[in-house]
């Protein structure tokens, strides 16, 4: 038996966006690109999306990424004829259309065969002009510069994962060094700040996470049992330790850091742990006031997991946990529409949303409600997972349960009796039910009233 007590007088703190994504989704015909399927982010009350990886390989060579917009590096960077925003303005229209914000990432998409040759994520030959053209792409979104818009994009991350492989013929984001990127932040960060102030945010930057801990529990101070020594054990390490020498760096530089984010496919209790070490060592660097950001998660990424009442319930369960977490804002890699381990909303042929969509729609009413208040969970096992939520008028409750059995529930402090009750798994879409009294493994239900 489960026990839930909510107390809606014991206000805790703001619903964050625990449920923004990753590359909102649109399909292509021979004549048009189709973004109406942004409508479906619009519906679930999801307010963010980061742009990266948009399109596919090299930004389908049109979207978002610098070599995309500024195509030849040797051009006037002050020239509004050296820019090609076409592609990208109409992404940007449409997601503007819906009320979509982006996360800007300032830089270039992975390249999966870097193993054959690296085309476009070498440092840029010249740091301060890239930073300059970073500084028109704002413009151009923000003030209107080449013809351009008044979006107010407050985040602009730059590069993302610069510490994806210890050996960098095999790095598939970034061919430099470690110095060599923190040189290009450091740039490119004064430049936009000094540019733009506090009209925007600028981080990075894009942390592949922090899995080394796990092979060093004892050392960070970490209740988990120690993992033995993989493969993957030099470049984890290589990252933890990118991680301090970027915060020094910044640190000693006086580098704008505005956010600070990471990345994160493990489940959720290896997540908590690596929020609260990333939490932790902003603090011990004097940057308690940065926004933590985890821009990319997935907890479910594979085939067989697509569309399943398992890959609900995880989703669910993450945006629930972070809820209750550091982290300020995450983003779900991600939302395309084509066929991906890794796009997890919708069915490829069909386009229609699938169960992990509806588990975003219900975190959304929570969203829409403003206010988290207190829902304390006793079970006996871990993996049940509840916020609740108010505005002073209509409240809701979320619940998602991934012990590995059905949960008979009691609850305490509510009541009921009009409350509009809905389930989320394979089978069920948000649907409609009527007993609160217990909630299936792998389940996710949403409690109005």
């Amino acid at each position: 038996m489960s026990k839930i007590t909510v107390d809606l007088s014991k206000k805790l703190r703001k619903i964050k966006p625990m449920h923004a994504v990753g590359q909102p989704p649109y399909t292509g015909g021979f004549r048009k690109l189709d973004f109406s399927p942004i409508k479906h982010l619009k519906n679930a009350n999801i307010p963010y999306s980061r742009l990266h990886d948009v399109g596919g390989a090299f930004g389908s060579n049109r979207f978002v990424d610098i070599p995309n917009i500024f195509r030849d590096f040797d051009a006037d960077e002050f020239d509004p004829n050296s820019y090609d925003f076409s592609f990208t303005d109409s992404l940007l229209e449409a997601m503007n259309s819906y009320g979509l914000k982006p996360i800007y990432r300032l830089g270039v998409t992975i390249e999966n065969q870097v193993h054959i040759k690296a085309l476009r994520i070498h440092p840029p030959k010249d740091y301060a002009k890239w930073a300059r053209i970073c500084e028109h792409i704002i413009r151009h979104y923000n003030e209107g510069w080449s013809d351009g818009f008044f979006y107010d994009i407050k985040y602009w991350e730059i590069w993302c994962e610069p510490e994806n492989d210890v050996t960098p013929e095999l790095n598939q984001l970034w061919t430099g060094t470690s110095e060599q990127f923190f040189e290009l932040y450091d740039i490119t960060s004064k430049h936009l700040k000094n540019c733009f102030g506090d009209k925007i945010k600028v981080g990075g930057y894009g942390s592949c996470g922090f899995g080394g801990l796990f092979y060093e529990p004892e050392k960070y101070g970490i209740d988990y049992p120690k993992i033995p020594i993989g493969p993957t054990y030099d470049k984890s390490i290589y990252r933890l330790n990118f991680f301090y020498d970027f915060l020094k760096y910044v640190k000693s530089h006086n580098t704008p850091l505005d956010f600070f984010s990471w990345h994160s496919y493990h489940d959720v209790e290896k997540t908590i742990i690596m929020d609260e070490f990333v939490d932790k060592a902003l603090k011990e660097y004097g940057y308690s006031n940065v926004e933590n950001i985890l821009d990319e998660w997935n907890n479910a990424h594979t085939n067989e997991l697509h569309g399943s009442s398992y890959a609900s319930a995880a989703a669910a369960s993450m945006m629930l946990a972070l809820q209750n977490s550091y982290t300020n804002m995450a983003c779900y890699y991600d939302t395309r529409i084509q066929a991906s381990a890794y796009g997890g909303f919708f069915a490829p042929l069909t386009y229609e949303p699938v169960s992990t969509y509806y588990s975003f729609a219900a975190f959304g009413r929570l969203y829409s409600l403003g206010t988290q208040v207190n829902a304390d969970i006793k079970c006996d096992k871990k993996g049940l997972y509840a916020v609740a939520a108010t505005n002073g008028k209509k409240h809701a409750l979320m619940i998602a349960n991934c012990t590995g059995e059905t949960q008979q529930l009691t609850f305490e402090g509510v009541d009921f009796t009009d409350a509009h009750l809905y389930l989320i798994d394979k089978l069920h879409l948000l649907s409609m039910t009527f007993d609160s009294s217990q909630i299936a493994n792998n389940t996710v239900m949403l409690i109005e009233w």
